[in-house]
């Protein structure tokens, strides 16, 4: 049983490492529309 436990916690490690270089070199693109919004004067105290 307890080398069930030891696969599955070094799968896990070896998921979230995988997962953490993926976002690390990964092209991912910031949005690139503009976004304008009014807000109402009543929404910030005086």
């Amino acid at each position: 049983m307890a080398r069930f436990w030891s696969f599955l916690i070094l799968l896990a490690l070896l998921t979230l490492v995988g997962g953490a270089i993926y976002l690390m070199f990964a092209p991912i693109e910031a949005p690139k529309e503009h976004i304008e919004k009014t807000l109402p004067d009543k929404n910030f105290p005086k």
